[in-house]
């Protein structure tokens, strides 16, 4: 009997009991309304210590995960590549130039998956206007004044569709669902300027668009709607198509109003914007661009310029904080290319499944994948995967730039409906987060520091939600606020 009090009252003072509570906080919490209908699965555990979960829901269920996948991919990349990899995009000549500047061969434009190419998104970045100069100089350097030849842009490190097949259509168009390219160029997108028209549900058309795109046409069946501030406009296209069509509602407004569409090639676009430039400086060019598949041979050719990317550790930044599903989807493609594959979807996937099962993180059965971003609805992965790969992060040497890459609440993305409990507490340091919403699911994973300063690992995943509705922020807020007081 003293033996058996003994056990109780080490019971009662446990993690144990406190996890018991933590179990039955969150299950109450899990009766609210707005998940009536629908499936949450979600686990909370001390990544010192995962096999001892702090709560654990359904965390063995397949769920959707929308863009809290990307924490998979940004784990494979950094653990594979190293946080201070950088891409190269090479520029080449196919011969030298004859004594009168005349080059009687082709410039190649070799792209080497950098997803940053002509974009200012990531600090150290350029605008494409920088980049096409740089290459206008090094071709001028050369002392080349005319080309008897093309601008060929080399698309051969990647191969299959460059949007992944569980793409919903109604994506497919826009600048989320910009189609990866070995050689990116702008974020492989184009910004629609809308005219003016404060009336509501009036047909309103496009007056520009920018950068200018050759053969492109627009047609506009978006009407206005006085009642929103939300861009609910889509455009409709697909890869290499030039006739592209608009659907739905923009805010009514006196300036005007822009939306993001995606460039329909855009390796093509950078070998015509490299055209257009060296014509712009004098320099003539007798054939037309064009996009070739296989690789030629460069060892008999003159390299005139290597753009390189910033690092690595500032690219996923970009990907978590601000759930960039290009930059993931080029990421995912080059963990092919490390493996010496073409970066293709499915070889992307190969790669990630195997980091994956190797560290084991996680079995082919729990992570059903079609692309690296989360935009489809048909990627299956459990709240267990999410957290085993976070606590495996956090013992890695480059924990530091992964953690780093999510969102905190003085950040614009993910975490910013947190910022209203946790900066007056000032927690704002103490919770980082990678959030993910596609039609009926809002999913959240990421870390939490508790009253000890012990690191905690969470993901939380809602899936078949019946409508819009903040209450499951809430929800997730508390689960939250519970896990910073853990002890």
């Amino acid at each position: 009997m003293k033996h058996l009090l003994s056990f109780i009252l080490i019971c009662a003072s446990s993690p144990f009991v406190a996890a018991l509570d933590l179990q039955n906080t969150v299950q109450k919490q899990l009766e609210h309304p707005v998940l009536q209908g629908a499936v949450w699965g979600g686990l909370a555990t001390y990544t010192d210590s995962p096999q001892q979960p702090l709560f654990s829901i359904n965390a063995d269920m397949r769920l959707t995960p929308a863009s809290t996948l990307k924490l998979l991919t940004t784990a494979a990349a950094l653990e594979l590549l190293g946080p201070h990899h950088r891409f190269e995009t090479k520029l080449y000549s196919s011969a030298l130039p004859n004594k009168k500047g005349e080059l009687n061969g082709n410039i190649y434009i070799r792209g080497g998956a950098d997803p940053t190419l002509g974009s200012t998104r990531v600090p150290g970045a350029e605008t494409y206007e920088t980049v096409l100069q740089k290459w206008v100089e090094s071709i001028q350097k050369m002392g080349i004044k005319k080309i008897n030849g093309s601008i060929i842009a080399d698309e051969s490190l990647f191969e299959g569709p460059s949007i992944p097949s569980k793409v919903n259509w109604g994506n497919i168009g826009n600048y989320f669902a910009a189609p990866a390219s070995p050689l990116c160029f702008n974020d492989n997108l184009f910004t629609i300027q809308f005219q003016p028209q404060t009336q509501g549900n009036k047909l309103v058309q496009v007056s520009s668009i920018s950068p200018s795109i050759d053969n492109l046409t627009l047609k506009s069946f978006v009407t206005t709607d006085s009642k929103t501030k939300q861009d609910n406009a889509y455009v409709y296209g697909a890869p290499k198509l030039y006739d592209l069509q608009i659907f739905g509602t923009i805010p009514t407004s006196k300036k005007g109003f822009t939306i993001k569409g995606a460039l329909p090639d855009p390796a093509l676009f950078a070998a015509q914007e490299l055209t257009k430039k060296l014509k712009k400086n004098g320099i003539s060019i007798t054939q037309k661009p064009y996009t070739i598949a296989e690789q030629p041979n460069y060892k008999s050719m003159k390299l005139l310029h290597t753009y390189t990317s910033p690092e690595l550790k500032d690219i996923i930044i970009i990907v978590n904080k601000r759930s960039f599903n290009l930059y993931a989807e080029m990421l995912l493609r080059y963990l092919a290319v490390k493996e010496g594959k073409k970066g293709s979807v499915e070889n992307g996937l190969a790669a990630l499944s195997h980091f994956l099962k190797s560290n084991k993180i996680a079995s082919s059965e729990n992570t059903i994948l079609f692309d690296g971003s989360g935009l489809s609805r048909d990627n299956l992965l459990t709240p267990q995967t999410l957290v085993n790969t976070l606590s495996f992060m956090a013992k890695s040497p480059y924990f530091e730039d992964y953690y780093n890459s999510m969102a905190t609440p003085d950040d614009r993305g993910d975490l910013l409906l947190l910022r209203r409990f946790l900066k007056p507490q000032q927690k704002v340091q103490q919770v980082r987060v990678k959030g993910g919403t596609i039609d009926n699911v809002k999913a959240l994973a990421g870390y939490v520091y508790d009253k000890n300063g012990r690191l905690i690992a969470f993901a939380f995943m809602a899936n078949n939600l019946g409508k819009k509705d903040e209450s499951l922020f809430r929800i997730h807020e508390d689960i939250i606020k519970e896990l910073l007081e853990s002890k």
